[in-house]
Protein backbone atom coordinates (compact mmCIF):
# COMPACT_ATOMS: atom_id res chain seq x y z
CA UNK A 1 0.00 0.00 0.00
CA UNK A 2 1.19 3.44 -0.78
CA UNK A 3 0.92 6.42 1.55
CA UNK A 4 -1.64 7.96 -0.89
CA UNK A 5 -4.25 5.42 0.26
CA UNK A 6 -3.71 6.10 3.95
CA UNK A 7 -5.53 8.54 6.17
CA UNK A 8 -4.13 10.66 8.93
CA UNK A 9 -5.96 10.96 12.24
CA UNK A 10 -5.18 11.90 15.85
CA UNK A 11 -4.20 8.97 18.05
CA UNK A 12 -4.54 9.13 21.79
CA UNK A 13 -2.28 6.58 23.43
CA UNK A 14 -0.84 6.08 26.91
CA UNK A 15 2.83 7.02 27.23
CA UNK A 16 3.81 3.49 28.27
CA UNK A 17 2.17 2.01 25.16
CA UNK A 18 3.89 4.59 22.96
CA UNK A 19 7.23 3.77 24.55
CA UNK A 20 6.64 0.10 23.71
CA UNK A 21 5.91 1.05 20.08
CA UNK A 22 9.13 3.10 19.93
CA UNK A 23 11.14 0.20 21.33
CA UNK A 24 9.58 -2.57 19.26
CA UNK A 25 8.85 -1.27 15.77
CA UNK A 26 12.40 -1.79 14.46
CA UNK A 27 12.54 -5.32 15.97
CA UNK A 28 9.47 -6.14 13.88
CA UNK A 29 11.17 -4.86 10.69
CA UNK A 30 8.75 -1.96 10.40
CA UNK A 31 9.86 1.21 8.66
CA UNK A 32 7.83 3.42 10.98
CA UNK A 33 5.91 3.43 14.22
CA UNK A 34 2.70 3.89 12.20
CA UNK A 35 3.41 0.68 10.28
CA UNK A 36 3.94 -1.15 13.56
CA UNK A 37 0.66 0.15 15.01
CA UNK A 38 -1.19 -0.80 11.79
CA UNK A 39 0.24 -4.32 11.93
CA UNK A 40 -0.77 -4.56 15.60
CA UNK A 41 -4.32 -3.46 14.77
CA UNK A 42 -4.55 -6.01 11.94
CA UNK A 43 -3.25 -8.78 14.21
CA UNK A 44 -5.76 -7.90 16.91
CA UNK A 45 -8.62 -7.78 14.40
CA UNK A 46 -7.57 -11.22 13.16
CA UNK A 47 -7.61 -12.45 16.75
CA UNK A 48 -11.10 -11.06 17.33
CA UNK A 49 -12.46 -12.49 14.07
CA UNK A 50 -11.02 -15.94 14.64
CA UNK A 51 -13.52 -18.54 15.81
CA UNK A 52 -10.71 -20.26 17.72
CA UNK A 53 -7.11 -19.53 18.59
CA UNK A 54 -5.86 -21.24 15.41
CA UNK A 55 -6.54 -17.97 13.56
CA UNK A 56 -3.43 -16.49 15.15
CA UNK A 57 -1.10 -19.24 13.90
CA UNK A 58 -0.28 -20.18 10.31
CA UNK A 59 -1.75 -23.52 9.17
CA UNK A 60 1.68 -25.11 8.68
CA UNK A 61 2.56 -24.33 12.29
CA UNK A 62 -0.72 -25.79 13.56
CA UNK A 63 -0.26 -28.98 11.54
CA UNK A 64 3.35 -29.28 12.73
CA UNK A 65 2.32 -28.89 16.36
CA UNK A 66 -0.49 -31.42 15.92
CA UNK A 67 1.95 -33.91 14.39
CA UNK A 68 4.40 -33.45 17.27
CA UNK A 69 1.66 -34.01 19.84
CA UNK A 70 0.30 -37.05 17.97
CA UNK A 71 3.80 -38.57 17.73
CA UNK A 72 4.36 -37.99 21.44
CA UNK A 73 0.98 -39.56 22.24
CA UNK A 74 1.83 -42.62 20.14
CA UNK A 75 5.17 -43.05 21.91
CA UNK A 76 3.56 -42.72 25.33
CA UNK A 77 0.81 -45.17 24.36
CA UNK A 78 3.40 -47.76 23.27
CA UNK A 79 5.41 -47.30 26.47
CA UNK A 80 2.28 -47.58 28.64
CA UNK A 81 1.22 -50.74 26.78
CA UNK A 82 4.63 -52.35 27.32
CA UNK A 83 4.55 -51.34 30.98
CA UNK A 84 1.05 -52.81 31.40
CA UNK A 85 2.24 -56.13 29.89
CA UNK A 86 5.21 -56.25 32.27
CA UNK A 87 2.99 -55.40 35.24
CA UNK A 88 0.50 -58.12 34.24
CA UNK A 89 3.31 -60.66 34.04
CA UNK A 90 4.69 -59.62 37.43
CA UNK A 91 1.26 -59.71 39.09
CA UNK A 92 0.50 -63.16 37.71
CA UNK A 93 3.87 -64.54 38.89
CA UNK A 94 3.35 -63.05 42.36
CA UNK A 95 -0.27 -64.23 42.57
CA UNK A 96 0.80 -67.77 41.64
CA UNK A 97 3.47 -67.96 44.35
CA UNK A 98 2.21 -65.78 47.21
CA UNK A 99 -0.52 -66.69 49.63
CA UNK A 100 -2.14 -63.41 50.64
CA UNK A 101 -5.47 -63.21 52.45
CA UNK A 102 -8.23 -61.26 50.70
CA UNK A 103 -8.51 -58.70 53.53
CA UNK A 104 -4.72 -58.17 53.54
CA UNK A 105 -4.84 -57.54 49.79
CA UNK A 106 -7.57 -54.91 50.23
CA UNK A 107 -5.60 -53.20 53.01
CA UNK A 108 -2.44 -53.30 50.86
CA UNK A 109 -4.32 -51.70 47.94
CA UNK A 110 -5.60 -48.92 50.19
CA UNK A 111 -2.16 -48.30 51.74
CA UNK A 112 -0.45 -48.31 48.34
CA UNK A 113 -3.02 -45.87 46.93
CA UNK A 114 -2.40 -43.49 49.82
CA UNK A 115 1.38 -43.84 49.49
CA UNK A 116 1.38 -43.21 45.72
CA UNK A 117 -0.82 -40.13 46.19
CA UNK A 118 1.54 -38.85 48.88
CA UNK A 119 4.69 -39.31 46.77
CA UNK A 120 2.97 -38.25 43.53
CA UNK A 121 3.64 -41.58 41.80
CA UNK A 122 7.42 -41.44 42.15
CA UNK A 123 7.84 -44.89 43.71
CA UNK A 124 11.05 -46.87 43.43
CA UNK A 125 11.56 -50.51 44.28
CA UNK A 126 13.84 -49.48 47.14
CA UNK A 127 10.99 -47.43 48.64
CA UNK A 128 8.67 -50.43 48.59
CA UNK A 129 11.41 -52.65 50.04
CA UNK A 130 12.00 -50.30 52.97
CA UNK A 131 8.24 -49.83 53.50
CA UNK A 132 7.77 -53.61 53.73
CA UNK A 133 10.79 -54.24 55.94
CA UNK A 134 10.67 -51.30 58.39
Amino acid sequence: MSNNNKIKFPLWIHPKAMETVKQMYKDDNCRSQSEFIEKAVNAYVGYLQAKDSSGMLPNYMISTLKAIVADSDNKQDRILFKLAVEMAMMMNILAAHCEIAEEDLELLRYNCTQEVKKINGMLKFEDAYHWQND
